[in-house]
């Protein structure tokens, strides 16, 4: 495998066209320059189906399947914001829906990539409402709904959810290191690259005794940094510098 892309988190919404034209310029860029792209989730505000006709969500639908078409490998994971995402948008586009946590072997190393809200264990109330909406049954009942009833509900979901994130302290909504290193070592990895918490970063880790990392992938509210792994390095790296850098 040669380069590869790794980006996650970039909640792209009209309220931020700076943020899309970066990343579809980006995306633009990698048909000449990379094997694979890795996107490991919320990659919208919201995802509320496939049959969601929302303009910034055919853009991305558009040109997922134009690097496809390219001849790249585009693997997708969901995320807490876009875990709606299903058969249609895979046909539509020609990505991989990869599971919660998916191996790769990246240069020689085996990799372990999921978005990361999994790992956040401290975040119990978090947790318990992940459990909920990824009910199949609930997920049928949301989706039979109007597009419009899915947005006020997702609206109505995302204030609360921001009005709770207030009360939390920084480490409860952060990852858990005793389950980041069971499920490294479950999974037999010694590097594993996530999204979710905002916090980008290379953490150097020890896992059943051997030498690892953990990469965290930046959001693109603020800190939009991805991860560029190359046969002779790995760098995390702001996506407008990437871009720049293949253009």
């Amino acid at each position: 495998m040669r380069n590869v892309l790794f980006a996650s988190d970039l909640h792209l919404s009209p309220a931020r066209p700076d943020k899309i034209e970066l990343f579809f310029t980006l995306l633009g860029r990698c048909r000449r320059h990379v094997e694979a792209v890795y996107l490991l989730g919320d990659l919208v505000e919201f995802w509320l189906g496939d049959d969601d006709e929302d303009p910034v969500h055919r853009r991305l639908t558009s040109a997922l399947q134009n690097l496809v078409t390219s001849g790249v490998t585009v693997s997708v994971t969901t995320g807490n914001r876009d875990f709606l995402m299903g058969p249609q948008f895979r046909k539509d586009t020609g990505v991989q829906l990869l599971e919660d946590y998916a191996v790769i072997n990246l240069h020689g190393t085996p990799t372990l990539l999921t978005h990361g809200d999994l790992l956040c264990l401290k975040d119990v109330q978090y947790q318990q409402f992940r459990q909920t909406v990824r009910e199949p049954a609930r997920q049928q009942q949301f989706l039979a709904l109007s597009i419009a009833e899915r947005r006020k509900i997702a609206t109505s979901t995302r204030t609360d959810t921001q009005k709770s994130m207030l009360d939390k302290d920084d480490f409860i909504m952060d990852v858990d290191e005793p389950e980041v290193l069971r499920v490294m070592a479950a999974h037999r990895v010694a590097r594993l690259i996530h999204g979710h918490t905002h916090r980008a970063a290379v953490h150097h880790v020890t896992v059943s005794d051997q030498s690892g990392e953990r990469v965290v992938l930046g959001d693109w509210y603020t800190d939009d940094q991805v991860y560029w792994a190359t046969p002779t390095g790995n760098r995390l790296i702001p996506a407008a510098i990437l871009a720049n850098e293949l253009a």
